[in-house]
C-alpha cells in the first residue's frame, strides 16, 4: 500500500506581504505530477490546508481544483483540519465528497471512525484526528482528567482503540515534543502545546502536520512531511519534499521523500551594496527569487531597498549586519525578560495571592478560560 503524505499547504498565505498564490499553484501542479508518477493508493493532507480560518476565494478555488484533480485520478484522499483551519469549513460537504473518495475530518465530537483501505496483505485503518486542544477533549469526555495536550491526545486515541494486530495509520496535526520549529509556525510559549510521541505507539505510521520542516520524531514512522513551500526565512535551508509511505505486512513500513522545486526559491544573500550590485554577483543567478538581503555596509545606503529591487525585484526583507546592529542586538538580548506562557504567569500570580499553587482542577479551569479568551480575540 502506497500513500502520499502532505500537510501545511497554507493556501492563500502571504509572506512579508507577498502573495504566494502563484507559487502554490505551481507547486501543487508539481505534486500532481509526482503523484502521477508514483501511482499511490491514497493521499493524506494533514491539516493547515488554508492559512486562515476564513480563506480567500482564490485559496478555496485552488483547493477545489487540487481535490478535483486527485479524485479524477481515482485516489482516496484523507484530509483533516489544522490549527489554521476552520474545522466547520473543512468538514463542509464531507458526506457528499466521500462518495468521490475525498474523506474530510468532521468537527471533533469525541467519536472518530476509521477509513479502510485494502491490499493483498489485508486492511489498513486510517484514523483522522483534526487539531484538538485540551478544552475540546474535556467537552467530549467530561469524566476524564485532561490537564495537557498529551492527556488530550492520549484520551482521544484511547477512545479510538485501534486493533494492534491490524495496520493502523494516524493523521494528526499537533506539536510533538522534540520537533524542530520554524519562525512561521504558531508557537505556544512555555511548551503548553507539546504532545509526547509515546501516545502514538499503537500506529504503524503517523502522518503529522503543523511543523514546517520535514523530520521524524523518534522512529522513522512518526513523521512531519513539512510544507511544500518555504514560508519564512528560518526555512531557507529546508529541502521541501513530498513524503512517500509504503506499508507492507504488519511492521514493514518504508518512508522516502521526493524533492520539490519551487517557482521562486526563498533565500538569503549578503554583502556590501557595491558587492551585490556587481554584474559578476548576480549574473546567472535566479534574481527573481524571494530574498532576504543583508547589507554589511557600516553606513546606511540611501534608498537601498528601492535601488536593489531594480536588480532583485522580489526582495522581501532588507537588514544590516554591522557593528551598530550587532551592538543593538547584544543590548536587546541582555535585557529581554524570560518569556512565559499565559497560564504560567497566571499560576505565579495565583500562588503569590494565595500562598499556594493552583490545584489540577483550578489549572484546567484557568486554561479553558484562557483558551476561550484567545479564541474571542482571534
Amino acid at each position: 500500500m502506497k500513500l502520499i503524505h502532505l500537510s501545511d499547504l497554507h493556501l492563500g498565505k502571504r509572506v512579508n506581504e507577498f502573495s504566494m498564490i502563484e507559487d502554490q499553484k505551481y507547486i501543487l501542479l508539481q505534486i500532481l505530477q509526482i503523484i502521477g508518477r508514483e501511482r499511490p493508493d491514497g493521499v493524506i493532507i494533514a491539516g493547515d490546508v488554508y492559512d486562515r480560518t476564513l480563506p480567500s476565494a482564490e485559496a478555496v478555488a485552488l483547493l477545489d481544483e487540487f481535490l478535483f484533480r486527485l479524485a479524477a485520478m481515482g485516489l482516496q484522499v484523507y484530509m483533516i483540519s489544522g490549527n489554521h483551519d476552520s474545522p466547520e469549513r473543512i468538514a463542509f460537504g464531507g458526506r457528499l465528497m466521500e462518495t468521490g473518495g475525498v474523506h474530510l475530518s468532521p468537527v471533533f465530537s469525541g467519536q472518530i471512525e476509521p477509513c479502510s483501505l485494502a491490499d493483498q496483505d489485508g486492511e489498513i485503518k486510517i484514523w483522522m484526528l483534526p487539531f484538538v486542544k485540551p478544552v475540546d477533549v474535556r467537552h467530549a469526555y467530561p469524566d476524564e482528567e485532561i490537564g495537557s495536550y498529551t492527556d488530550a491526545v492520549r484520551a482521544v486515541i484511547g477512545h479510538m482503540a485501534p486493533d494492534p494486530s491490524e495496520r493502523n495509520v494516524l493523521v494528526a496535526h499537533q506539536f510533538v515534543t522534540g520537533a524542530a520549529r520554524s519562525d512561521s509556525e504558531d508557537v505556544s510559549v512555555g511548551g503548553m502545546d507539546n504532545v509526547d510521541a509515546s501516545v502514538f505507539d499503537g500506529f504503524d505510521y503517523v502522518a503529522l502536520g503543523h511543523i514546517h520542516g520535514p523530520q521524524h520524531i523518534g522512529r522513522e514512522t512518526v513523521r512531519y512531511c513539512g510544507t511544500p513551500l518555504k514560508y519564512s526565512f528560518s526555512e531557507k535551508d529546508h529541502q521541501k519534499s513530498v513524503t512517500v509511505v509504503t506499508l507492507g505486512k504488519k511492521g514493514e513500513t518504508e518512508v522516502r521523500t521526493v524533492p520539490l522545486t519551487p517557482l521562486h526559491d526563498l533565500r538569503e544573500i549578503r554583502g556590501t551594496y557595491d558587492q551585490l550590485t556587481l554584474l559578476e554577483t548576480y549574473r546567472g543567478t535566479a534574481v527573481d527569487d524571494y530574498l532576504h538581503v543583508v547589507l554589511t555596509d557600516e553606513e546606511d545606503v540611501p534608498d537601498a531597498l528601492a535601488r536593489l529591487r531594480v536588480i532583485y525585484p522580489n526582495i522581501m526583507k532588507l537588514d544590516y549586519d554591522n557593528r551598530r546592529t550587532r551592538t543593538a542586538a547584544d543590548i536587546e538580548d541582555a535585557g529581554e525578560p524570560e518569556r512565559k506562557s499565559a497560564i504560567g504567569l497566571f499560576g505565579e500570580f495565583y500562588e503569590k495571592q494565595n500562598g499556594q499553587p493552583m490545584s489540577g482542577e483550578q489549572r484546567a479551569f484557568a486554561e479553558e478560560l484562557l483558551e476561550k479568551l484567545k479564541e474571542e480575540m482571534a
